[in-house]
């Protein structure tokens, strides 16, 4: 069974979907109580699942007239969405992030599943068993040489 940040996620995308402009415009207390759930728990969905790393832009109003704006980042070809990527990654990158990133290249259909499947094989903390932070910049420099690679093969 899905839990309630499931259930939230998936009803924005699927209303993202639906809009040609992949924008929408919502109120955080309107889908609380679509969902019957407290507008932290919508706002925790907001900024844990629709991040840059994976593909959406937000933007709030605040006051009485305020609301929240969902953007998917739209790409114009293969090579965009890789640019855009590996400008993501940084100096230094968490896993969680990583796996963000590699998900986006997937869901983009950059990469198969079998390929999406072996990146993040890479990117596991227990492979890569160092310092935090040398860890997260070796994890780094791997990814980005990936993405750097699939940028460069032609299929």
């Amino acid at each position: 069974m899905k839990n309630i940040s499931d259930i939230i996620e998936q009803y924005l995308k699927e209303a993202l979907l639906l809009n040609e402009l992949q924008q929408l415009d919502l109120r955080r207390s309107e889908i609380a109580e679509q969902f019957q759930c407290v507008p932290s728990q919508v706002n925790y969905v907001i900024n844990t699942r629709f991040t840059l790393d994976k593909g959406f832009l937000v933007e709030s109003k605040r006051g009485g007239g305020g609301y929240i704006r969902i953007v998917k980042v739209q790409a114009h070809d293969r090579s965009d969405i890789l640019e855009q990527v590996e400008k993501l990654v940084g100096k230094y990158i968490s896993q969680a992030r990583a796996e963000d990133l590699i998900i986006r290249l997937y869901e983009e259909k950059i990469i198969t599943q079998r390929e999406m499947k072996i990146m993040m094989s890479v990117m596991d903390r227990d492979l890569l068993s160092f310092e935090i932070e040398i860890r997260d910049e070796l994890r780094s420099d791997i990814l980005r040489r990936m993405i750097q690679t699939l940028k460069y093969v032609t299929e």
